[in-house]
């Protein structure tokens, strides 16, 4: 999904807990290494649940080597998975000229953080994946000049973008879309670099700005908010960023996907629960270079959310909105039947009391 600064007030859903997992920087860094993190994030030993071992110690997850702040969960779950029994955790980066949901497809990854866009076009492909869950919502804010206060007025301005078909291409079209415009014919687009610079420069009208550029564009006061998929509906009420694996991983390793997926729930609470120890421990280990950066990621990107969210809303939703522009041809329903596994979240949110 995003890759270095390609990134990535909402009541709460049914039941919604985000603080159950208090922790902070001393007993995660006393967890990690005294008890491999079990202990900390109340991983129960196989045996004393009743589960299976893991059929598999060897996972890949994806890493973008410059950093990509939206992963931080990901990164942090690694150290509780090898608690957990995978003890051959890696993270590897293939082609960086493609979106990482073609890692997933391609077999270089078992499992992907990615937009729920970028997942339903390769299960419509005929991808053989499984959306697993939900992981936070807030990465995009559409930011425009002065000739553009609402999407509905990109009709006939310049919108950057570094490419096609790529997330942020797509959840702009999708969202034109929704307003009544056609993204193909009433939108001037722009190839560029860098869409930012290109805004600043003024050679576009609009971009879809991740949220490690925001903190320079507002300290600026460059442009203003058009929608932010953090606090602006339709697009707040869903995930902008969801887990998938590999069919053949998740069918074969059933035993070690739950324990992927718990490994990455836990994280996701230590994420939303204490940013500023999870930013440091992001930079500590390597995986992000920046703290200011990881830590601003942190506090916007709603790492709650999957407590009070529904993940096959969010995929029925964006499928809908897919196959309304023409993106897709399947229905929701088909995608859901065909793309999505809900059995490990089902199991594990008793577990973690949801």
């Amino acid at each position: 999904m995003l890759g270095s600064d390609r990134n990535c007030r909402l009541q709460f859903g049914r039941g919604s807990d985000p603080m159950q997992i208090i922790q902070n920087r001393r007993t995660f860094l006393a967890g990690l290494t005294a008890a491999g993190g079990a202990q900390l994030f109340n991983i129960r030993p196989s045996k004393a649940a009743g589960e299976p071992p893991p059929e598999t110690t060897s996972v890949r997850l994806g890493r973008w080597i410059d950093g990509s702040y939206c992963w931080a969960s990901l990164y942090l779950a690694g150290e509780l998975m090898r608690a957990d029994g995978l003890t051959d955790v890696r993270y590897v980066q293939g082609d960086t000229n493609v979106d990482n949901t073609e890692w997933l497809t391609a077999g270089v990854t078992d499992f992907d953080f990615n937009m729920p866009s970028m997942h339903i076009r390769s299960i419509e492909s005929g991808a053989s994946i499984k959306i697993l869950t939900g992981v936070h919502t807030g990465c995009w804010e559409l930011r425009g000049n002065d000739s553009v206060n609402g999407i509905a007025e990109l009709k006939g301005k310049r919108v950057g973008i570094w490419a096609f078909n790529d997330h942020p291409h797509v959840f702009l079209s999708l969202m034109i879309n929704y307003v009544g415009l056609d993204p193909v014919h009433e939108i001037e687009w722009v190839l560029g670099i860098s869409p930012m610079q290109d805004f600043i420069e003024g050679k576009v009208d609009a971009f879809l700005a991740g949220i490690t550029e925001l903190p320079g564009l507002r300290a600026k006061k460059i442009g203003h908010t058009i929608i932010s998929n953090a606090v602006d509906r339709p697009w707040s009420q869903y995930y902008c960023c969801m887990v998938a694996g590999r069919t053949d991983y998740v069918d074969k390793y059933p035993a070690a996907t739950k324990r992927i997926l718990r490994a990455i729930l836990k994280s996701i609470d230590f994420c939303a629960s204490d940013p500023a120890s999870a930013a440091r421990e992001l930079v500590d280990r390597g995986f992000l270079p920046s703290y200011d950066l990881a830590l601003i990621t942190l506090k916007e990107a709603q790492h709650d959310r999957w407590r009070g969210y529904d993940s096959e809303d969010s995929v029925r939703f964006y499928a809908l909105r897919m196959q309304e522009t023409g993106m897709i041809k399947s229905s929701p329903q088909q995608i859901i039947a065909q793309g999505t596994d809900w059995r490990f979240f089902d199991e594990l949110k008793h577990e973690l009391k949801l």
